[in-house]
């Protein structure tokens, strides 16, 4: 199976959390060819409010200006990462840090102008992934991308998720977040939905800010072929074991025929 684990940033912020994920994250690897793509909205958060600089956010993105860019690759390519690979290697992983401007692994064009230096992932080459994975390495991405002329870009967590998972041809994306799933207009969870699904619950209004940008990145996956996609709570117990056996856990979001078994 080829897998792909997208972690949020808030389940990174403690170490009891990223010890039990790094943990969970080693013993699947050691079935599954699989890599880990990983947030830190909220440690980038705090990292600029310390700094006196206000977190503006557009549809979910975090507008990146110079100042916020630079934090991004300080916090999120740089002690974010540090600090997870650190934790898979005390779980027995031989993890990597890199982030998609490493081998070219994801390249990107400017998303928005009023969103400053986001980047849209326009391609990502899996050769570095295969590479470390064949070499018996657990890759981890920090979400910075780039560009053929040098530029960096911030790149949502979820949608260079996405993007890799896509492009690594992984048979289930896996999003762990601090919710318990997708929910409905009554807070209720939705254990089952499809591309369509999502794009209801956007036009509605019932889905915004960083779900809305979850559900886009899932139903970018779901069109580039990866098979399903999982939105569920890192902090379950057990979650990835759970998921990996086949249960139902949060929400899985498939193709309209697969949704329908």
């Amino acid at each position: 199976m080829k897998l792909l684990v997208k972690l949020g940033g808030t389940l990174l912020d403690a170490d009891a959390p990223r010890e039990s994920l790094a943990a969970q994250i080693a013993a699947a690897a050691r079935t599954a060819r699989m890599a880990v793509v990983h947030g830190g909205g909220k440690q980038m958060t705090r990292f600029l409010a310390e700094r006196g600089v206000e977190s503006q956010f557009v549809g979910g993105l975090r507008v990146t200006t110079p100042a916020v860019l630079d934090a991004v690759i300080k916090v999120v390519a740089g002690s974010v990462n540090r600090q997870l690979v650190a934790a898979l290697h005390r779980a027995g992983a031989r993890a990597v840090g890199i982030s998609g401007i490493d081998g070219c692994l994801a390249e990107a064009e400017p998303m928005n102008p009023a969103l400053g230096s986001v980047g849209r992932v326009t391609r990502v080459d899996p050769a570095l992934l295969d590479a470390l994975l064949d070499g018996g390495f657990l890759p981890v991405v920090a979400c910075v991308a780039g560009d053929r002329a040098g530029r960096l870009y911030n790149v949502n967590a979820d949608q260079m998720a996405a993007a890799c998972a896509a492009a690594f041809g992984a048979d289930q994306l896996v999003f762990l977040t601090d919710v318990d799933g997708v929910l409905d207009a009554d807070r209720r969870i939705l254990t089952h939905l499809t591309a369509a699904d999502c794009a209801a619950l956007m036009a509605r209004g019932i889905a915004t800010g960083g779900m809305q940008a979850k559900l886009n990145a899932a139903r970018h996956a779901l069109q580039s072929g990866v098979p399903q996609v999982r939105i569920a709570a890192g902090a379950a117990d057990r979650v990835l074991a759970r998921i990996l056996a086949g249960e139902e856990v949060g929400t899985r979001l498939a193709g309209e025929e697969v949704a329908a078994r």
